[in-house]
């Protein structure tokens, strides 16, 4: 059973570093990015060296007796110390640096003494799914143990109060999908906290001569493998978040696109689709500030004016108003383009169009509306032949 949530978490996780490599490599200056990376990497490697099969081969390969528990202790830490340095680095701020720098300097300490430890002990007997409890009281091995284990507790926990304090907070809530990845990754590490409370509780208990083993061999897998799950999602969730946005500005910017065609054709402006489904949303985007930006000469203010306080009284929202305002002057523009001698806009055209992504789906939304309304007022086939 622990084998098989060993590997298939830590397939799972291989999955979600397959989809994250591409962007390390194209910002593997940012900070952030090599976290998100790390956490996934590190993780993969925790299950894939504790699962009892693995730990047999490293064991045979490496020549040394349970040479896969310090190994297997080394991720974990790592681990712990990289979701420590992602959730810092999301939250920035003045002390980020400082913060991770000293993460990291304290986990390399814990490894440096995960080494040390299990070099001076006697670890001579092969233990695949209960090394911790077996060599509780052994020295040197047990104070390894423990100090793997308070590390671990100490991250996850630290980790946890983090992120679910800052999932609270009221400027979060305005973004929801960071906010549903702190939260999830708040709920997998207070998850994972069972792993190592349940290890550390059949430690002590080995200690005062009880035997708890099955605390320390059952549990852990499963908090371990659904806490890791849980993180690898919430890591993941803000780049989820950026494609879906990124594919719902495609659809909803179609409108808006549709207006520029003949602009965007004439004046050859308008690019190869890319074939990533995961750059149309900016591909779409670029074309339209391109379309923007080569009739923004012949936006006439007057009519933009007229517009949005026709807009403003009859509907008294002042952000539609000025979405529909623009979705007038962008399509009266284009209609003067496409005329063999152009027509000068009314007043002075001193109009900047828009260039942030929402306020385009919202001029997209207005062209729809539009679109919409003229339909249902125009006469049908029927009725205008018998006018």
């Amino acid at each position: 059973m622990s084998g098989a949530i060993n590997y298939t978490s830590c397939g799972l996780l291989w999955l979600g570093l397959l989809v994250k490599l591409p962007d390390l490599i194209r910002h593997r200056s940012e900070p952030s990015v090599r976290a998100i990376n790390a956490v996934l990497a590190f993780a993969s490697l925790c299950f894939l060296f504790g699962a009892p099969s693995s730990v047999g081969v490293i064991n045979r390969v490496g020549g040394v007796a349970n040479l896969a528990a310090p190994l297997t202790y080394a991720s974990i830490t790592a681990y712990s110390a990289a979701l420590l340095i992602l959730i810092a680095c999301w939250r920035g701020g003045p002390s980020a640096r400082r913060t991770t720098r000293s993460w990291i300097y304290g986990y390399t300490a814990v490894l440096a003494g995960i080494a040390a430890l299990f070099a001076l002990g006697d670890a001579a007997k092969e233990r695949r799914t209960d090394f911790d409890t077996y060599y509780a009281t052994t020295p040197w091995i047990a104070e390894m143990v423990v100090l793997y284990l308070v590390a671990h507790l100490t991250a996850v926990t630290v980790s946890a109060v983090w992120s679910l304090r800052w999932g609270f907070e009221t400027e979060v809530r305005k973004r929801p999908w960071l906010r549903a990845s702190l939260l999830t990754i708040g709920a997998g590490t207070v998850i994972s906290s069972g792993y190592s409370i349940s290890k550390l509780v059949a430690v002590v208990a080995r200690w005062s001569g009880r035997n708890w083993d099955v605390l320390g061999t059952s549990v852990p897998p499963l908090c371990a493998g659904l806490g890791a799950l849980l993180t690898a999602v919430g890591v993941l969730l803000p780049m989820a978040g950026h494609h879906f946005a990124a594919w719902r500005d495609f659809f909803r910017l179609e409108p808006l696109d549709a207006v520029l065609d003949p602009v965007l054709k004439n004046r050859a402006l308008r690019v190869e689709r890319p074939r990533s489904p995961f750059l149309w949303g900016t591909w779409r985007r670029s074309t339209i500030l391109n379309g923007l930006h080569a009739i923004e000469t012949l936006f006439d203010e007057r009519l933009f004016d007229e517009v949005r306080e026709q807009e403003v009284a009859r509907t008294g929202d002042r952000e539609r108003a000025t979405c529909a305002a623009w979705a007038a002057t962008i399509t009266a523009a284009v209609q003067r383009s496409t005329r063999p001698v152009l027509e000068p806009a009314g007043a002075s055209a001193r109009l900047s169009h828009p260039r942030d992504s929402e306020t385009l789906v919202l001029i997209a939304d207005a062209v729809r509306r539009s679109e919409r309304e003229a339909r249902a007022t125009a006469p049908s086939p029927a009725r205008a032949g018998s006018v």
